[in-house]
């Protein structure tokens, strides 16, 4: 196939346009780098089967030449309100990303009878009220917050894609995705895996924001690209979560991380500091995603964490 990836730069969207090109697919990278970072695709450059359009998906998109799937990334993701990489600093433009953006390949896949995947996320469900999050639960969201710019911009993401398909018959799919982590990050994007690794590598205690309590699911990005691969070949058209099952507090996490790096430094508490809507427990239920695609992860947690540590010991050694 011959695939448009929006968000290529990204930290998934790179490792997706590395997957589909060892799959043998033709890859059009798109991005603007506004939270893109161009090194994730530097080792692409002159590969034969690979092309890049610098370009705001917000505006019209045109590419030239047959397109047999369209898979939108494209989106700030970070909820750190410090993060320049963050959707809290760049609100507009994540909406836009969310609604315009989506029109807008939505309308490329309808024009060239193209498969359309959408990437949307475990945000959708807010600070959710059902645990573990199934796809069936429509979520706990606050319409007029902070986080809603990125919330309700993936929740009107799915809801037009549906609309395409049911009224246009546009091919679609949607992923809904849990906190992922690996090589690629950007390294102070203010989330659990990047603040904690960063820390921990310099050093540093760690720094534990309320009273560690809180629970998240972290999945490693290659299982995550071979879910998403799946989903992309199969013919689902309903929500997928796509995310590892496996639960684990943040303080827990926290001690974690500092025995795989050696830290002697410990921890700090801020509790003070979680970010307004932090859902207190995520959780994704994978049911479907094993049913329908056959799909679970298979890297645990402390086995990711040290494929993740070299790329970021490199990245701080760079800054």
């Amino acid at each position: 196939m011959r695939i448009l990836v929006t968000g290529a730069a990204g930290f998934l969207g790179s490792h997706l346009c590395d997957r589909l090109l060892a799959e043998g697919h033709e890859v059009v990278g798109m991005d603007n780098f506004i939270t893109g970072d161009p090194r994730n695709l530097a080792h692409l450059s002159g590969y034969p089967s690979f092309l890049f359009i610098r370009h705001d998906v917000s505006n019209f998109i045109f590419v030239p030449g047959k397109l047999n799937a369209v898979i939108h990334f494209a989106s700030p993701a970070s909820p750190n309100p410090i993060s320049p990489y963050g959707y809290l600093n760049l609100p507009i433009q994540t909406m836009k990303a969310g609604a315009l953006g989506t029109h807008n390949t939505l309308g490329i896949s309808r024009d060239r009878g193209a498969r359309f995947l959408l990437a949307s996320t475990s945000e959708i469900y807010g600070d959710p009220e059902v645990h573990p999050q199934k796809e069936s639960y429509w979520g706990h969201v606050d319409p007029i917050g902070p986080r809603s710019v990125y919330d309700e911009a993936k929740r009107f993401a799915e809801a037009l894609t549906m609309a395409y398909h049911r009224f246009h018959g546009v091919d679609t799919r949607i992923i809904r995705i849990f906190n992922t982590y690996g090589p690629r990050m950007h390294i102070d994007d203010g989330r659990a895996v990047p603040n904690f690794l960063q820390q921990s590598l310099k050093g540093q205690p760690l720094t534990v924001y309320g009273d560690g309590s809180q629970t998240r699911s972290f999945c490693y990005v290659d299982d995550l690209i071979e879910g998403i691969y799946r989903l992309l070949l199969s013919d689902y058209h309903e929500p997928v979560n796509i995310g590892n099952p496996d639960e684990i507090t943040i303080l827990e996490f926290a001690r974690t991380i500092n025995e795989l790096t050696g830290n002697q430094a410990g921890l700090v508490f801020n509790p003070d500091q979680r970010g307004v809507g932090d859902p207190q427990r995520r959780q994704p239920d994978i049911s479907r995603a094993r049913k329908v695609l056959g799909w679970e992860p298979k890297i645990n947690l402390r086995d990711g964490i040290m494929k993740t540590i070299p790329y970021f010991k490199e990245r701080l050694e760079l800054a």
